[in-house]
């Protein structure tokens, strides 16, 4: 039986306590590699977890699970899919932090895999693959990890919601349709919804903004009835460099249900002054985009809640 190791690396400016805790934290991951839409927990215990990845792959979305052990003190994370799609047999993987010194850190890759009947041919064919992913993913990752971890005010997330008289399989359908959202919104001037696989979507539609002028966008969808939808934009305005979010749909105790939209995006620096004129900096973009933002998903929620509450 022949079992492949190989390592790749990259020194990534910035603490290790850092990294290590940007990649320990699974909510960061949609942020940090850029194919992630979204991560859940399925099982977390003292240093072991089961997670659901959902990302896309050469255009499409895709998910599995991972079995994690973490150890905070060695600055370690061991992984390993718990099912493998052939030609793979076996694969598992181990992210080494090793501080460099207070702010600068090498973050080391470690596979080890076989391939299906110990094939040549196959483990060839995961050779390239997992150096490929490897060599196009870290790069992005140490951009991703120095961002988040020296750029906080770059950063901004936020929630608005809505108290609604009405049910929560009734709100969760009214996003979950976005194919009829020409029909139910009217900041919304186009869209076009594709679902391959049951609670996966793309998601690309025109939007008018506040000004007038109109932005296409493009979303990734993961969608849990009738409780909640993630998705991270593929597509972005030219303010963004990053953009994630969520619609939940939760009933309270008093039997009213509250309608949440929440967002989190990392700004485009490099953007700002062109999108917003010379003398607009990071707080100026920071409002812009939370005004921009918050008015769409306010509306939606808006509309939302009148259709639920009529079909009470």
């Amino acid at each position: 039986m022949t079992v492949r190791e190989v390592e790749h690396g990259i020194t990534v400016h910035a603490p290790a306590a850092d990294v290590y805790r940007l990649l320990a934290e699974v909510e960061n991951w949609p942020r940090l590699f850029p194919p992630n839409v979204h991560v859940e927990y399925l099982e977390r215990d003292a240093g072991h977890e089961r997670i659901r990845i959902w990302a896309t792959a050469n255009g499409e979305a895709k998910n599995w699970t991972s079995v994690r052990e973490l150890d905070g003190e060695a600055l370690c994370i061991t992984f390993r899919q718990e099912v493998s799609a052939p030609p793979v047999a076996e694969m598992s993987g181990t992210w080494i932090v090793e501080p460099q010194g207070p702010d600068e850190t090498r973050l080391r890759l470690l596979h080890t895999y076989r391939a299906v009947d110990d094939d040549p041919d196959g483990l060839a064919w995961i050779d390239r693959a997992v150096d490929r992913n490897s060599r196009e993913e870290l790069p992005g990752l140490k951009d991703g990890l120095e961002q988040a971890a020296t750029h906080y005010e770059l950063t901004l997330s936020f929630v608005d919601s809505v108290r609604v008289n009405g049910s929560v399989k009734d709100l969760y359908d009214f996003v979950n349709e976005a194919d009829r959202w020409t029909e139910r919104l009217p900041h919304v001037s186009a869209v076009r919804l594709t679902e391959d696989t049951p609670g996966l979507q793309v998601l690309r539609m025109d939007t008018k903004a506040v000004d007038g002028s109109t932005h296409t966008t493009e979303s990734v969808r993961v969608c849990f009835p009738h409780h909640k939808i993630a998705y991270k934009q593929t597509t972005l305005p030219a303010l963004m460099a990053l953009h994630t979010g969520y619609w939940e749909f939760r009933t309270d105790d008093d039997g009213v249900v509250t309608a949440s939209s929440q967002h989190t995006v990392v700004l485009n620096a490099g953007n700002i002054t062109t999108v917003l004129g010379p003398d607009a900096g990071v707080p100026e973009a920071r409002a812009f985009v939370r005004k921009a933002l918050g008015t769409n998903s306010r509306a939606t929620l808006e509309h939302a809640k009148q259709y639920a509450e009529a079909r009470r």
